[in-house]
């Protein structure tokens, strides 16, 4: 059966910004390896991409359901909309990544998703629960990332108070399992954005009865954020791994440990969440931990900037970008 081809943009578009999302959040789960020289680049990044390809294949698709069933209407949003809102996404996620900041992929999803559903269809396009749900899990989850990253040092610290100096290569070998969990925790939560993207098209191209994801659109989005690791985005890895503070295998330890339970978590009752706000709280609650002033707030604090601009900037990027095709449509 032969896709329509406004629906098969949508699916492009969407593995685009899966294939961006997989390069740039790469630089959260390798970036402490790497940092602490626990690992060799490429090696943390492998073993980083076979995890997230695994993530939503064993762990389910909660997240997929909430992004696309429970932010906008699909019998409101046009595939207009959606291919607009993917391109606002897509648009401002090469603009962080050019300058190296690690801004939300998750942000700029929704707020492209949302500008291009007010702009084409107004407020009776978005579910207004299900987005404020979204919206809390996004800024509640760095909160609790910092938190508990800042308490599980504190116990890190206790346990092995009496240790030898040769700690530090139990930590340095142990972020092979705290990496692979994170990046699995990762796949679970931010693979399936897309999936729900894609699985949101089908219903709306008139593929697709219900909310039931076909499984060649796990695989596809898997796959392609798995592709995007294994390049890694290394703008951004510099930034996590070395502009913060000096990062020991301890802090690489303590603050994988501290994301992955974090993004795990979220996912298993399907709130979706930002792996990079996840793993930036958590390296500074693990910083702040050791020492209140061992971290350059500074850079903390451009970071924080980017991710509270991302949602409006990226909503009004799509909707620019609709008013524009409106304005050319007229004029032909």
């Amino acid at each position: 059966m032969l896709i329509p081809f406004s629906l098969a943009l949508v699916i492009i578009l969407a593995l685009i910004f899966e294939f961006i999302n997989g390069m740039r959040d790469s630089s959260n789960i390798v970036a402490t390896m790497i940092s602490s020289r626990a690992f060799h680049p490429q090696t943390a990044l492998t073993m980083t991409a076979v995890a997230e390809f695994l993530g939503p294949l064993l762990f389910g698709v909660t997240v997929a359901k909430t992004i696309g069933s429970d932010i906008v209407a699909s019998e409101v949003i046009s595939l207009q909309a959606l291919t607009v809102g993917l391109i606002g996404a897509i648009v401002w996620n090469l603009i962080t990544w050019y300058f190296g900041i690690p801004s939300s992929s998750s942000h700029a999803l929704i707020g492209g998703l949302i500008g291009a559903a007010v702009i084409s269809s107004g407020w009776d396009a978005v579910k207004v629960n299900g987005l404020v749900k979204v919206l809390l899990a996004l800024f509640i989850s760095p909160v609790v990332g910092f938190v508990v990253g800042f308490i599980l040092l504190k116990v890190v610290y206790v346990l092995s108070q009496n240790a030898t100096p040769h700690i530090n290569n139990f930590f340095k070998q142990s972020q092979m399992f705290t990496a692979v969990a994170l990046a699995f925790s990762h796949g679970t939560n931010d693979a399936q954005k897309t999936i729900g993207i894609i699985t949101l098209s089908l219903i709306i191209g008139g593929q697709l009865a219900d909310f039931t994801v076909p499984f060649w659109v796990v695989v596809l989005s898997a796959g392609t954020m798995a592709a995007g690791t294994a390049l890694g985005g290394w703008r951004l890895i510099r930034t996590l791994g070395g502009k913060f503070y000096k990062i020991r295998p301890v802090h690489g330890f303590s603050s994988q440990l501290t994301s992955g339970i974090v993004i795990l978590g979220a996912s298993a009752v399907g709130l979706p969440v930002s792996t990079t706000q996840v793993v930036s709280s958590a390296i500074i609650g693990v910083g702040a931990s050791e020492r209140f002033g061992k971290v350059r707030w500074g850079v903390a604090g451009d970071i924080l900037t980017a991710w509270v601009i991302t949602i409006p900037i990226s909503a009004l990027f799509s909707a620019g970008i609709y008013s524009l095709l409106q304005l050319l449509k007229a004029s032909i």
